[in-house]
């Protein structure tokens, strides 16, 4: 019991001083902006996907993992998400 909270309390701690390092060198503006940028591309070519699904039979949700997966991989992450779907379907 005692080590779940000192992890916890680790993983904490190491996550902000990670964020103070980040927003003391400056780069925090630029990598929000970047990841908002494809934060909306991702939404977008999910919408585009689910939107063809009458045609495709291939509907992707929306949740956070399929958007953390196509906001950081790109449309690479798109066509895997595809492929799985297509493959476990």
């Amino acid at each position: 019991m005692v080590v779940q909270y000192v992890m916890w309390g680790l993983l904490v701690g190491s996550s902000l001083l990670l964020l103070y390092l980040w927003f003391r060198k400056g780069q925090a503006g630029r990598s929000l902006s970047f990841l908002g940028i494809n934060l909306l591309i991702a939404v977008f070519l999910l919408f585009v996907i689910n939107l063809l699904s009458q045609y495709t039979n291939v509907s992707i949700p929306f949740n956070y993992w399929t958007l953390s997966t196509v906001t950081f991989l790109g449309i690479p992450g798109l066509f895997l998400l595809v492929t799985l779907k297509l493959v476990l379907m």
